[in-house]
């Protein structure tokens, strides 16, 4: 892998050689997909539209990439993301027609880009013609401003292009790929009818995208190390890592496995960095989520440990407790994606990519002025409470099923491996409370927030992990959340996904209920039919899903015990309702917890 220099100084001397440089072999809408496929993408989401048909051609002709019909556009950008998400190192792509189909995806593209993930958003657009005269189109806002879609996916993206000059097209193509993966946020894609089929010189993707940040300032580098190194001497090996979302997002999720493993040091997560580390790791502690933390976590990142250590933070509302993290300054470090903040100083340019492997290696090498040994010792001298969520035992409801109950048994359920995604709202914060087993992977739209999200994402995420070959897909999510985007539970089918689907009956909007208007006809909805659900969404003879219903702790606890349904997950797609209606006002301890100290509408 390369650095942007690098690549820019390979091209450079391609370009030297142009007697070598073969003359347009290849068309510019199959440049893009050889370099999408480069980035690890195999599956490509979006919707058909008059505008993109022609570039839909070539991807249903590309043997190197499968081409996912979604219902809408929206929840093709969901997919996306989810994809990123779980093919960690790769991006997600889309694809949508010009004005109406890409603005019905802007959404997802919004939420992609406020919690840093890679999503190549392509358009098509008018052709070059049709530009130059201005025509009354279809999809047009009909006053003939045909770039007021490109400027709205401007506001939502990092990079961005239209591709009105094919001779440019490979050098903006790979421009902008670069900036999607190298700053691991969306980008925008403009591919007019006409351009899409124009021959290119494809010479350049000889020349593998850059995946490496810049390199540090070495001297600054240096200092920061020094400055660090010293800080956990005086601490006395007492250091506590806090691990967020940006360690996932920027590619130093092994760098920071090393770290913590080989230093010892005590390791926990916010909750937009839950299973970043294994949660299954003896060091893990859980989550640290500022007031609403359990008190043996709280004093030890607060009050107990000499240093902190912070990895890639995103101090949003709900993923500090709604601003209720207190992390003493003077006792800090943060290390970012291009920054690396040491109590009051800023080293700018450092960033964590590079860092971390010479810290790691500064306090474990026989060479390090710290005695590696002794600083490990001191480290694994602090004891870290292991991660538990016992079951409760509730005899004044032996029967109804409580949230505080059943996320205590979904913590007994869950295996390596598994992919679990939660829905905003009530699901997501009960996940949040129970341990992982090693190296299960969890997802949720912590900061954007936008409900209907995982029904999409998981579309993604289950393409995903069934490249990566991990283990099952799980979805938790509310009656009011998968009414949102439901349809996409027929492109699962369609697919041949196998997700299981837990549906919490909670009578509507359980989460706005909990922050305002407990009995208010705003938070209510229609309650569907559940167990008739997958027939109308495709599967008519009943032969590709099987769908239950539990009211009662015991039907649940025995559904979860039955070694059909907990392995059936590489036979069908299994869609559970659980409660038929739990109680409306419940909810996971967590979110209780976070309505009392957060914000008062």
């Amino acid at each position: 892998m390369s650095t942007p220099a690098a690549f820019e100084a390979a091209i450079k001397e391609l370009e030297t050689h142009s007697e070598l440089v073969p003359q347009a072999d290849m068309e510019v809408g199959v440049y893009i997909l050889h370099r999408l496929e480069e980035l690890g993408v195999k599956s490509f989401f979006g919707v058909p539209g008059d505008f993109n048909l022609g570039f839909l051609d070539l991807i249903d002709d590309y043997p190197g990439i499968a081409w996912v019909g979604n219902c809408n556009e929206l929840n093709a950008a969901y997919a996306a993301d989810g994809y990123a998400r779980i093919k960690t190192g790769s991006v997600g792509a889309v694809l949508t027609t010009y004005g109406v189909g890409e603005l019905s995806a802007i959404n997802g593209i919004a939420g992609a880009y406020a919690e840093i993930v890679p999503v190549v958003h392509i358009a098509g657009f008018p052709s070059l013609q049709e530009q130059n005269d201005k025509p009354l189109l279809h999809h047009t806002l009909g006053d003939g401003r045909y770039n007021v879609y490109a400027q709205a996916a401007e506001l939502f993206t990092c990079s961005h292009t239209i591709l009105n000059d094919a001779n440019l097209a490979p050098a903006e193509i790979d421009r902008v790929l670069s900036d999607c993966v190298l700053q691991s946020r969306p980008v925008y894609i403009a591919l007019p009818t006409d351009i899409a089929y124009i021959k290119i010189s494809s010479t350049r993707l000889t020349i593998p995208l850059p995946r490496l940040p810049v390199p540090n300032d070495p001297l600054a580098e240096s200092a920061a190390i020094a400055e660090i190194v010293r800080l956990i001497d005086e601490a006395s090996g007492d250091v506590a890592v806090l691990v967020d979302v940006g360690a996932l997002r920027y590619g130093v999720a092994e760098e920071v496995r090393r770290f913590v493993e080989e230093t010892g040091f005590a390791v926990y997560a916010s909750p937009m960095g839950k299973t970043v580390i294994s949660e299954g790791y003896e060091r893990y502690g859980g989550l640290y989520t500022g007031a609403t933390t359990r008190p043996e976590i709280k004093s030890q990142i607060e009050e107990g440990a000499g240093l902190v250590i912070s990895i890639g933070a995103l101090k949003s509302d709900l993923n500090t407790g709604n601003f209720t993290h207190k992390l003493d300054i003077a006792r800090t470090v943060e290390l970012h994606h291009t920054t690396t903040k040491i109590k009051f100083s800023e080293y700018g340019g450092v960033g964590m990519k590079y860092l971390l492997p010479k810290l790691t290696s500064a306090l474990t090498s026989s060479s390090s002025s710290s005695s590696s040994s002794s600083i490990k010792s001191q480290a694994l001298a602090t004891p870290v409470t292991q991660w538990i969520y016992p079951l409760p035992q509730e005899p004044n409801e032996p029967i109804v099923i409580s949230h505080a109950w059943l996320w205590a048994r979904v913590a007994q359920f869950l295996r390596p491996q598994d992919v679990v995604i939660a829905e905003t709202g009530t699901s997501a914060f009960g996940v949040l409370d129970i341990p992982f087993p090693p190296n299960a992977v969890f997802i949720s739209q912590i900061l954007w927030g936008s409900i209907g999200w995982t029904v999409g994402s998981t579309l993604g995420a289950a393409m995903a992990a069934r490249e990566r070959n991990l283990g099952r897909t799980i979805l938790f999510i509310g009656d009011g959340s998968i009414q949102l985007t439901v349809q996409e539970l027929s492109t699962m089918l369609r697919e041949g996904l196998k997700p299981i689907i837990f549906l919490l009956n909670n009578s509507g909007y359980t989460i706005e209920r909990a922050i305002r208007g407990e009995n208010r006809k705003y938070n209510d909805i229609v309650n569907w039919g559940w167990p008739h659900l997958m027939k109308a969404l495709g599967d008519v003879d009943g032969t590709r899903t099987k769908s239950y219903v539990t009211n009662t702790k015991a039907e649940f606890d025995a559904l979860l015990n039955d070694a059909e349904f907990s392995d059936g997950a590489g036979t069908v797609m299994q869609f559970v309702e659980i409660g038929s209606r739990l109680k409306m006002l419940d909810a996971p301890a967590s979110l209780k917890a976070g309505t009392l100290v957060g914000r008062k509408w």
